[in-house]
């Protein structure tokens, strides 16, 4: 399979890359972070509503088989833009990944800590002893320590599982007691529409720092590019629409992708619209660098890198 994506990339993007202004027939490869969904609405509006044509880029998406391998590939030079985390990002780079982050497509956290709304855990001083669910280790457990901090427990107090992607069934199934890693826009309405309501607890009202939760990445090389320049024009102009005619664009979405028109996605588009990133190409440094340095209070990197290792000047 992951051959296969490889061979498909290779083809995709075996016309070269465009070095001067972007022309009507630069083709970019953007690599999701997972399959099509509402996380993607700038992406696929920018592309159906002929934002992308416009701005002279000929784009192609990719819907990966496993969400770590995005920014793998693009490294590698098997694509031009990869969706990725902006947790997991700083990973990347301590891997030595040659990449930057070049735009945002949600500038706020998705990521929670859900419970069962029925069940025992009414505050996080009822993790004690319980069994967490999750689907990347690493930055998640962070998260959860951050959160365990403020009630006085540590990890030490609860049993980790890894779920990988099956955080609503292995909650709902009773497999486990909460689940870190579900996204309020997604996983928290799949569980209500299940008839299993959830109780959330949000990260950054325990202290966790704010962040982007989708961003784009690729290659120093490829950051200050007329092509990569276009595409953020576009996914702004798409956004833009998105905001002014939410129903419009849901519309325009569902007609591309017609298996996504249930009450999953329609609720969950409803609830991502507000965090659609307006400007992509908008940073603030010191936000990154902020972050960096709790990932690196957790151990979960060395050091903390110059702003402009992680971030593609435009």
């Amino acid at each position: 399979m992951y051959r296969n994506l490889l061979i498909a990339l290779a083809l995709l993007i075996g016309v070269g890359w465009s070095t001067g202004s972007a022309r009507a027939d630069d083709k970019l490869t953007v690599i999701l972070d997972w399959f099509v969904n509402p996380d993607h609405a700038a992406i696929v509006i920018a592309k159906e509503g002929g934002y992308f044509k416009k701005a002279g880029l000929d784009v192609t998406l990719i819907e990966p088989a496993d969400p770590a391998t995005p920014p793998r590939l693009v490294a590698a030079g098997q694509g031009d833009i990869a969706v990725t985390y902006q947790p997991t990002f700083y990973l990347e780079v301590k891997d030595g990944m040659n990449l930057q982050r070049v735009g945002a497509a949600i500038e706020t956290p998705l990521n929670t800590l859900i419970a069962l709304e029925s069940g025992p855990i009414k505050t996080l001083a009822d993790l004690k002893g319980k069994t967490i669910g999750y689907s990347i280790a690493g930055y998640e457990q962070a998260l959860l320590e951050t959160l365990l901090k403020t009630a006085g427990l540590t990890l030490k107090d609860v049993k980790l599982v890894d779920v990988n992607f099956a955080l609503t069934q292995a909650l709902v199934s009773g497999q486990v007691d909460a689940v870190i890693g579900g996204y309020r826009n997604f996983e928290l309405t799949e569980m209500k529409l299940a008839g299993h309501p959830g109780r959330v607890f949000d990260p950054e009202d325990y202290g966790f720092p704010p962040y982007d939760e989708l961003i784009y990445v690729t290659t120093p090389e490829k950051a200050k590019s007329p092509a990569v320049r276009a595409f953020l024009d576009a996914t702004e102009q798409a956004t833009l629409y998105i905001l002014n005619h939410p129903d419009d664009a849901w519309a325009m979405f569902i007609k591309a992708y017609p298996k996504l028109d249930d009450d999953l996605n329609r609720q969950a588009w409803k609830d991502t619209v507000p965090r659609l990133a307006a400007s992509p190409a908008a940073v603030d440094p010191e936000r990154y660098i902020r972050f960096a340095e709790f990932l690196k209070a957790k151990g979960l990197i060395d050091k903390v890198e110059p702003v402009e290792r992680y971030i593609g000047a435009r």
